[in-house]
């Protein structure tokens, strides 16, 4: 094999490093996010009013109800969408990391910021776009800016710990 086949193929297998360095750090990073949001929710006062009023399922949960009726033809029973939700929230996590430690690879300047652009970006176009256009949740409009605060302080919190950890296990690798 010639010089450029040798590069292609190391550069094929950078790019493989940073996404599985991706994937575990968006893992990390979700279960961090959860943890802050747990103590966030401990915190607030207004949280703990809208959890009593009951505003419903959150969007993991919407989600995986609507794949497993879309797809499976099943409709999931409250135990099962104990365990639905979060999968939708790790698999997310772990695949907006995976597309992160790849762009990484190729695009270094994406890692700027410490990961607090990529989490904007997470939080921007699933949580603001993709997830109230599916129907999964209100508009941004109809959510208070409190809302809007928390949400933008937990993909920070996700952003951050998805570089660290990306960083330190591409290092490893």
């Amino acid at each position: 094999m010639g010089v450029d086949g040798q590069t292609g193929k190391r550069r094929e297998e950078e790019v493989l490093k940073g996404l599985a360095a991706g994937i575990i750090g968006g893992l990390v990073a979700s279960w961090t996010m959860n943890q802050f949001q747990a103590l966030w929710s401990k915190l607030s006062e207004d949280d703990r009013k809208s959890k009593k009023g009951g505003e419903g399922q959150d969007a993991t949960v919407k989600a995986a109800t609507a794949i497993s009726e879309g797809v499976f033809d099943h409709n999931l029973t409250k135990s099962e969408k104990k365990v639905a939700g979060p999968t939708v929230h790790y698999a997310m996590g772990a695949t907006s990391g995976a597309v992160y430690g790849a762009m990484a690879e190729i695009m270094p300047s994406v890692t700027l910021g410490a990961g607090l652009p990529f989490g904007t970006a997470v939080r921007v176009g699933a949580d603001e776009a993709a997830v109230p256009a599916l129907g999964l949740s209100k508009s941004p409009t109809e959510v208070p800016l409190s809302k809007h605060a928390y949400a933008l302080a937990s993909h920070f919190v996700y952003g951050l710990t998805t570089e660290i950890v990306r960083r330190a296990v591409r290092k490893a690798l």
